[in-house]
């Protein structure tokens, strides 16, 4: 591809949850770690990400499957045009293969965001979700490990079959 490239991942998480994680500019935040973001996410809408870093304009938006923007960072040489980013999102096994297209990147900065999408986007994207996806876990504390054994040693489990329970277990005479 000529300026420009194509790249793939799979994030635990179901496309439309991807989908609304990218547009929203508190969720952005937490899953890139880069700052400030903004978005207005509709046709023709302006975002920001990075503290303004990166900007610009959505050209396509299909809920759950697509995000198309002309993309651009301060790095572009002046009087250079936009390049284009479509995000693609497919339901897969584990969650959702995001695919990643950009294309018209100005001539000798492709190597350098194919880089920075790999770190800065896929892997905390990936981190993100599999934190959002594991089970809050409850502290211990002595109260819940006493509440936890007075409820077991109050429950009754069924025996196994042919052993015998301390009611059936036959007394011993003196």
């Amino acid at each position: 591809m000529s300026n420009g490239f194509k790249m793939s991942t799979v994030l635990p998480a179901q496309p439309a949850d991807v989908y609304r994680a990218w547009l929203d500019p508190a969720t952005h935040e937490a899953f890139t770690g880069g700052g400030v973001a903004t978005s207005a996410p509709r046709i023709g809408g302006a975002f920001t990400a990075w503290e303004g870093y990166i900007q610009g304009t959505y050209l396509a938006l299909k809920p759950g499957e697509r995000i198309v923007h002309a993309w651009r960072t301060t790095d572009f040489p002046l009087g250079a045009p936009d390049s284009r980013v479509e995000v693609l999102l497919e339901p897969t096994r584990g969650g959702t293969l995001l695919t990643l297209v950009h294309a018209q990147i100005p001539a000798g900065q492709e190597a350098d965001y194919q880089a920075s999408w790999s770190a800065f986007y896929f892997r905390p994207m990936k981190k993100y979700f599999q934190t959002a996806a594991r089970p809050t876990r409850v502290k211990r504390t002595a109260a819940t490990r006493r509440a936890k054994v007075k409820g077991a040693a109050t429950k009754r489990r069924a025996p196994a079959k042919g052993r015998r329970t301390p009611k059936t277990k036959p007394r011993r005479s003196r």
